[in-house]
């Protein structure tokens, strides 16, 4: 299991992709954060009618985790290419030979994964706290009002790990890498948060559906900021959960079928 955990890790770290996300999330980490910073201590946070609601801590969280949506989007890739690029260049067939027991090879891949969210994840942080902490305090705001912030930014990191998850499943469900992601970032970026905001005019929905989606409940486990309290959100700990059991779900279904399925 060792060696096939490696061999992933091998993989992923001699191309060049990995210093490119680097650079790309921790940029996007920094800019969030400065942006978010600055419009929050405008007093928008917490006066006027419709903005986001939200407490110093919530506020800190929501500028220290500002880039998460970069970043769960470049995780979700990192997942559909770690499955995705070994069909489309026909390697699969070698990585079950030097692994025979498939199982193994795709629980080293499950390894890897959670692996890159947390070595991603640091990145992320080193760039939006060392941004957002010094705008925030320039503004007059306390950069780290709770301990609470520490756990955020911990559970960003399994955050993170659960959306390459995501990318593995869809990246196995839908073997043609470009429309794997394609799919898979589209229903992320624009199908499910534009789902989010629709349901939110319906009170129903508002209350029992949205906090159920990826993104809402990726934002509940980093405790951000609302955007008023017509939406419900789940605890820390539940919305978790859920994430755990979306990323469960899709990358199960895709090792049951890597599993079952003939490979040539």
């Amino acid at each position: 299991m060792g060696n096939a955990v490696r061999s992933e890790f091998l993989k992923f770290f001699t191309t060049r992709l990995w210093w490119g996300m680097a650079i790309g999330i921790f940029v996007a980490g920094g800019l969030f954060a400065g942006f978010f910073a600055w419009a929050m201590s405008s007093g928008g946070a917490t006066d006027q009618p419709g903005a986001p609601q939200g407490t110093p801590t919530q506020i800190a969280n929501t500028v220290y985790t500002s880039g998460m949506g970069i970043g769960y989007l470049l995780l979700l890739t990192i997942g559909v290419m770690a499955i995705g690029s070994e069909y489309r260049h026909k390697t699969i067939t070698s990585t079950f030979l030097s692994t025979p027991q498939r199982i193994k090879a795709m629980l080293a891949k499950v390894v890897a994964l959670m692996g890159l969210g947390v070595f991603y994840g640091l990145i992320a942080i080193i760039g939006s706290v060392g941004v957002g902490a010094s705008v925030l305090s320039l503004l007059g705001l306390e950069a780290f009002p709770s301990s609470e912030i520490f756990r955020t930014m911990a559970l960003s990191l399994l955050v993170l790990g659960l959306w390459a998850l995501i990318g593995l499943g869809v990246g196995i469900l839908i073997k043609n890498q470009v429309a794997a992601l394609l799919v898979g970032v589209g229903v992320a970026w624009i199908v499910e948060p534009l789902a989010g905001l629709l349901l939110s005019f319906w009170s129903w929905g508002a209350q029992h559906i949205v906090q159920y989606l990826p993104s809402q409940a990726t934002s509940a486990v980093v405790n951000s900021v609302t955007q008023g309290p017509q939406v419900a959100r789940l605890e820390w700990w539940a919305a978790a959960l859920v994430l755990a059991a979306y990323a469960a779900v899709l990358s199960g279904l895709g090792i049951w079928r890597v599993v079952r399925e003939d490979v040539s």
